[in-house]
């Protein structure tokens, strides 16, 4: 897997760890048939192994020195000597973690979309954003307005234009139907046994009552609900209901403040899942060009099909391109994706927080583009148990279907306030890399955190390292099925087992983007070159696994082309002179070949 890590000048060349991991396999390797040398290789050999999983994994430290004593009275030289190496293969470590690793590249396969806000909402900090290794910013509508998303879109764009071996996908976070609790003169701390009371009358805020804004509230709950603020930070127990009010217990007290986020445990509000803020929001979008929506609180399907309705009805001039003296749509857009004759540009992910949702899964991703586990709502709604089987079940029912799937919430939440995460934070990221997500997101932590440009670096450390211990090529059993009526398909799945057997990346091109997303879905190990001559693919792409998207002019000459791309990823370091790249012609619009023609081709450097 030396194409994932990578070493850096001094530290040499990757090497396997084998059994060994941690501090054991920094250690420098010495064969000392004696002594006290003798435990310390069986611990850092046999020992340290038993009960591991072995995997194919590759080192930033290099140790080609060896000390072999010639006597035992070499044994404190011996042991002075393990000691320096010991240091200096930490202090190696610690550059690579600085250095290398830290920076983005496109070794690293799973993206990372970052919510920008007050912490990151300046040129300088969305530029270094970028170079830490944010692929997607996210802008959250639920708070800010749209002058201040203008300038987010503004630079975002502008650092794109001006980038050309990195780009940035543009996300809008819509706001959704939300139950808030109304304004308090001041916070007030609720005790466990006191009796509270939630209205819906306009303007209370007391030591005893406060209003909610949503006038259906009363409808919604029943006495025995479980009344849950902020994801459960404070719970209450419903008692009983008038006309207009809902009166409580206090379960799990706390400080109450104004407009906190109200669910209730197990039932989502009967509220239409985009609002007339949303609707706003989504023309805000379509008029800036951004590249996905997440829609928060999809209920069903046909909140989906409404919104594809909309776009489909509201295309912008960007959607053609005059060749000749005719305009050719150059989105026919992943006919995949949409319905036939479908000329929307902004893709759909639906963001799985409801309980509602959860009965109506299957439905609500196969008429999206991709999905969202956003786990804060959907753990106050659902049994809290329940949110790492979700997370599974709709990572693989994504990857069963060809979908893109963001892990989302927590997941270095505590770096909002810290500079370095807790280990279960850590084992979050991992477990959603392992899992197959194609994405994982930060929200409060680099949209007002004290360290946001830590907590990308984090992310990107960590998903790096664990990719190195994934085998590529591992692919849900039934993915074929969605692309079962397409030729392509068996050449996504060739071309990624040619690319796992000789080791090579794999080059494509596309005008959009529906052979790099079907090669994504089949994990291959090495990086998907995908280059495309519309931008706004390139943009969109930025957010599927292991897809590294180059924006470059055609040539009426395929073979030109071809030249012109491997001397790009030459000159620029993503491949070296004399390797191998498995270059593939198949997807749905052909570009120098006929409809019936696909090929796949092994090149050299």
């Amino acid at each position: 897997m030396a194409q994932v890590v990578a070493a850096a000048g001094a530290a040499g060349a990757a090497r396997p760890l084998g059994g060994a991991s941690g501090a054991d396999s920094l250690r420098p390797v010495a064969r000392l048939p004696f002594g006290p040398r003798d435990a310390r290789e069986r611990w850092s050999g046999s020992v340290a192994s038993r009960g591991r999983r072995e995997h194919p994994v590759a080192s930033v430290i290099s140790a080609d020195a060896e000390v072999m004593p010639v006597s035992a009275d070499d044994d404190a030289v011996v042991k002075e000597e393990e000691n320096f190496q010991h240091l200096k293969a930490v202090q190696q470590l610690a550059t690579a973690a600085n250095g290398v690793w830290s920076k983005p590249n496109v070794r690293r396969k799973t993206k990372i979309v970052c919510t920008i806000g007050p912490s990151t909402n300046t040129r300088e900090m969305i530029w270094n954003l970028a170079e830490a290794g944010m692929n997607v910013a996210r802008l959250n509508m639920s708070h800010g307005d749209h002058a201040s998303h203008q300038k987010v879109i503004d630079l975002v764009k502008e650092y794109n234009a001006q980038t050309k071996d990195n780009v940035i996908a543009l996300m809008v976070d819509t706001k959704g139907p939300e139950v808030r609790s109304g304004d308090l003169p001041q916070p007030i701390f609720l005790e466990t046994g006191q009796e509270f009371t939630f209205t819906i009358k306009r303007g209370v805020g007391t030591e005893t009552c406060v209003s909610v804004n949503y006038d259906d509230f009363v409808n919604d709950v029943e006495a025995g609900d479980m009344l849950l603020v902020d994801g459960g930070m404070m719970s209450f127990l419903v008692k009983s209901k008038t006309e207009d009010s809902v009166k409580c217990e206090v379960i799990d007290g706390g400080e109450l403040k104004s407009r906190r986020h109200l669910n209730v445990r197990g039932k989502s509000a009967t509220l239409p899942s985009i609002t007339d803020k949303d609707w706003d929001d989504i023309k805000f979008g379509v008029e800036n060009q951004v590249d996905y929506y997440a829609v928060s609180f999809v209920k069903d399907a046909q909140v989906v099909h409404e919104l594809k309705d909309y776009l489909r009805s509201n295309n912008y001039s960007g959607l053609y391109k005059q060749r000749g003296r005719r305009f050719e749509c150059v989105l026919t857009m992943f006919p995949f994706y949409f319905d036939s004759g479908s000329n929307a540009d902004i893709h759909v992910i639906v963001k799985i927080e409801s309980a509602d949702s959860i009965p109506n899964l299957h439905s609500i991703i196969t008429a999206s583009d991709g999905a969202m586990v956003a786990r804060g709502d959907l753990g106050a709604e659902l049994p809290i148990e329940e949110v790492p089987l979700l997370q599974e079940e709709i990572i693989r029912m994504c990857r069963s279907m060809g979908k893109a799937v963001i892990v989302a919430t927590n997941m270095l939440e505590s770096m909002i306030v810290h500079p370095t995460p807790t280990r279960a934070e850590v084992s979050d990221i991992a477990i959603a890399v392992r899992e197959g997500a194609d994405a994982v997101m930060l929200s409060g932590e680099t949209a007002h955190g004290k360290f946001p440009l830590k907590a990308v670096k984090v992310m990107h450390t960590v998903a790096l390292r664990t990719e190195a211990t994934i085998i590529g090529g591992e692919t849900p059993s039934n993915l074929g099925q969605v692309f079962k009526n397409h030729m392509s398909e068996m050449f996504a799945y060739h071309s990624t087992m040619m690319s796992n057997t000789l080791g090579t990346s794999i080059v494509v091109f596309t005008r959009t983007g529906f052979m790099s997303i079907l090669l994504s879905h089949y994990r291959p190990s090495g990086t998907i070159f995908a280059f495309t001559d519309q931008e706004i693919v390139r943009q969109r792409l930025a957010l599927y696994q292991g897809v590294c998207p180059v924006h470059m002019e055609f040539s009426d000459c395929a073979e030109k082309t071809f030249a012109d791309a491997l001397s790009y990823l030459l000159k620029h370091g993503m491949v070296k002179e004399g390797e191998e790249v498995a270059l593939v012609q198949s997807g749905r619009q052909p570009i120098w070949r006929s409809q019936s023609t696909h090929n796949i081709q092994v090149r050299k450097v």
